[in-house]
């Protein structure tokens, strides 16, 4: 274990000054679910960028740059013809690779390259369609992944939300503790006395996780569906480069929650959050499902309501002001791990870390 400052003493400079999402074009980042991407072209954004998702006559999901190297007409405009994608406006079929592999109308041979379009790589795992943020690279390491749905006993449930927030607001968010007590009073916590425990965080040089050690059955509607009876919940946050975020209840054997959100910068200032609760409760699913639903499109809508104010105030502040403390614990340390990365530096000399916070709950 190494020392390390508190969060509330890292220099102002290790903060964001200015509502600007980080640039990480380095990684797999989630566009859509498979069962989403049919028979036809899907428009999804990444970093401002319009890309255009399809499938080959094999079902293999290809992405490109959504504009036709001919007329600049975006190719979502256009249809799928023996797996390839065809333009709109002149017919041009270009593959998952982006050759133009046909040309209407012109006898010699398409494949050219200032014929071609820009590609992405993309691959589908765990149900999801991912792609690889910078063009014209094959990466030597594939997604991550965490589904459950092939365990037996658990259940899956998935939303999509979009929020105008960067994305690393986004991830503060989604595991930020003290936050619950207020904004999602009722449904999380909230409505009893506070009670001291221990946080453990731990750091790496791509992923922090914060341990909460004693915690009792918060109250609130989630946690006595979680587990009627109480007890002690073992409780982690985590967060996993470039902008995973993921949530972890169990209490015993019988009754686990994972919520996993895979963040998705749309642009500078907007965050599409594909969320994946995997659960296993001693109570039947089709009890639980019909509600689960529900409760978490409201707690999203809170959410999105207040990361939308805290950006609006923001942008009239002109600039971002932070003032932590030493119960953020998040934050600051994702925070950390996303400009590393944005500005090339390797892992620290001593990266893995880990220490206690005492915090109420």
């Amino acid at each position: 274990m190494n020392d390390a400052l508190p969060i509330a003493d890292i220099p102002a400079a290790a903060l964001p000054v200015s509502r600007q999402a980080v640039w990480l074009p380095g990684y797999w980042y989630v566009l859509c679910e498979s069962k989403e991407l049919r028979r036809r072209p899907l428009q999804r954004m990444l970093y401002g960028k319009p890309l255009v998702l399809f499938r080959d006559d094999l079902g293999r999901p290809g992405v490109l740059v959504d504009r036709c190297p001919h007329r600049n007409v975006p190719l979502s405009l256009g249809r799928l013809e023996s797996g390839r994608l065809q333009c709109a406006y002149h017919g041009w079929e270009f593959d998952t690779q982006g050759r133009c592999l046909r040309v209407p109308g012109l006898c010699t041979e398409a494949e050219e390259r200032a014929r071609n379009a820009i590609s992405h790589a993309a691959v589908e795992e765990d149900g999801f369609v991912w792609v690889w943020g910078e063009p014209d690279v094959t990466p030597d390491v594939g997604p991550p992944s965490f589904g459950m749905g092939d365990i037996q006993g658990y259940d899956n449930i998935r939303q999509r939300v979009v929020f105008d927030a960067t994305v690393h607001a986004t991830v503060e968010n989604a595991l930020d503790v003290p936050h619950t007590a207020f904004l999602h009073r009722g449904l999380f916590r909230g409505g009893r006395d506070p009670i001291e425990i221990k946080a453990i965080v731990t750091r790496s040089p791509s992923s922090v996780q914060v341990e909460f050690v004693g915690e009792p059955r918060p109250p609130g509607l989630v946690a006595r569906i979680l587990s009627p009876s109480g007890g002690v919940v073992t409780h982690f946050d985590r967060f996993l480069m470039p902008s995973v975020a993921q949530v972890e209840y169990r209490l015993g054997d019988e009754n686990h929650l994972r919520i996993t959100g895979y963040c998705t910068p749309i642009d500078a200032t907007r965050t599409a959050v594909f969320s994946s609760v995997d659960f296993k409760l001693r109570i039947p699913h089709w009890l639980v499902r019909p509600f689960v639903v529900p409760i978490a499109m409201r707690v999203f809508a809170q959410d999105a309501w207040v990361l939308k104010a805290q950006s609006e105030n923001v942008d009239r502040f002109g600039g971002e002001q932070f003032a932590s403390t030493a119960i953020d614990l998040i934050g600051a340390q994702v925070w950390r791990l996303m400009r590393r990365a944005e500005q090339g530096l390797l892992p620290e000399p001593e990266p893995d870390w880990c220490r206690e916070v005492p915090l109420q709950v």
